[in-house]
């Protein structure tokens, strides 16, 4: 079964040709040109992977972002945000909302078809019931089930791989760009402060009811999973 692709974006020339670039590429794609029919189509059809503009007529894809990471049936559908928007700080807004990615435009369907490949690698599950544990953190590959001391955590498609690769390495510091390189791959391009908001978001899972925080920085080096620290 080919996988299913939201594509939420009001330009027709622009959803034409990434329509049938992505059709080419054997995805099945429903388009939205309207923000709150977007965020309907999210909620009943349930896509594999969404493409998502920031400015759309009726909803924005900032709230419609904010109101997929709410909605239970809907939290874990990796989003990639399309913005015209070059800004550092716009990229880091979308990213602090939800976004798991995002592309700015103009683009080519090639890089597009490259992020959409390199996020589905990511959020494949694994085929083993392999379950990774460290300091009362256990995460199970099969079902992509995660639990702190017995309470179960929500993370969306990039904050699960970060989690994994340091689950699999604890205690091992690792750059931001060795982060960037494991989970994301090494022929996506991704700004090096694109990990601090997600390892930001993983923490503020991790530690939901005042657990202590497991993830350290170490300045100038990167990040490690370590409960000694």
């Amino acid at each position: 079964m080919s996988a299913k692709i939201l594509l939420i974006e009001d330009d027709p020339s622009l959803t034409e040709l990434i329509k049938y670039n992505l059709e080419q590429e054997g995805y099945t794609v429903n388009v939205e040109m309207d923000g709150e029919l977007g965020l309907l189509s999210a909620q009943d059809n349930t896509p594999d992977l969404i493409l998502l503009d920031w400015m759309l007529p009726n909803l924005s894809g900032i709230e419609i972002c904010r109101r997929i990471r709410r909605d239970k049936k809907t939290q874990n559908i990796p989003v990639i945000m399309l913005t015209a928007r070059s800004e550092e700080n716009d990229r880091i807004r979308g990213l602090d909302t939800g976004a798991d990615d995002y592309i700015t435009k103009p683009f080519s369907p090639k890089e597009l078809i490259a992020r959409i490949k390199a996020m589905f690698r990511r959020i494949r599950p694994a085929l083993s019931e392999q379950t990774l544990e460290y300091a009362n953190i256990e995460m199970d590959l099969a079902t992509r089930k995660i639990t702190r001391d017995g309470e179960h955590i929500h993370l969306g498609p990039t904050e699960f791989n970060i989690l994994k690769f340091l689950l699999e390495n604890p205690r091992r510091v690792f750059s931001r760009g060795q982060l960037l390189d494991m989970v994301w791959g090494n022929d996506v391009y991704v700004e090096a402060r694109t990990i601090d908001v997600h390892i930001r978001r993983l923490r503020k899972a991790l530690n939901i009811g005042d657990k202590p925080n497991i993830i350290r920085t170490v300045r100038s080096a990167g990040y490690s999973l370590d409960k000694d620290f």
